[in-house]
């Protein structure tokens, strides 16, 4: 599967996990038990279907080699599609890159120019 994902969160949380060294996830992650991440082909439409609006957000593209063995499931969701979901805290020290994922009205989430898989 691929080695990057990407996490979708408000900066605020982010600023909390990178001063604690972990990130718990946000309130619909713990209420299903694990971290919902995307891949870069994914991750527009989920800022579309469950962010649209949100300000003040991050874009969290996370190293799959750096989080803890076995704790990530690629799992079916969205008509069958596979999703990467973390059974455990995400480490601040996975992340390789934070972006800005600043909102415009009539344009959506302005994510950067480019997202990697590889």
């Amino acid at each position: 599967m691929n080695r990057l994902v990407y996490k979708i969160c408000p900066g605020a949380e982010w600023a909390l996990a990178m001063d604690s060294g972990s990130y718990a996830g946000s309130a619909v992650d713990r209420a299903d038990g694990f971290i919902h991440f995307s891949t870069a082909g994914q991750a527009r439409e989920t800022a579309a279907r469950h962010f649209a609006g949100q300000r003040d957000l991050v874009l969290v593209q996370v190293d799959t080699a750096r989080l803890p063995p076995d704790a990530l499931k690629w799992e079916a969701s969205r008509g069958g599609a596979l999703f990467p979901h973390l059974y455990a805290p995400l480490p601040a020290a996975a992340a390789l890159r934070v972006d800005p994922l600043p909102w415009r009205d009539g344009e959506g989430h302005l994510f950067p120019e480019r997202l990697d898989d590889a």
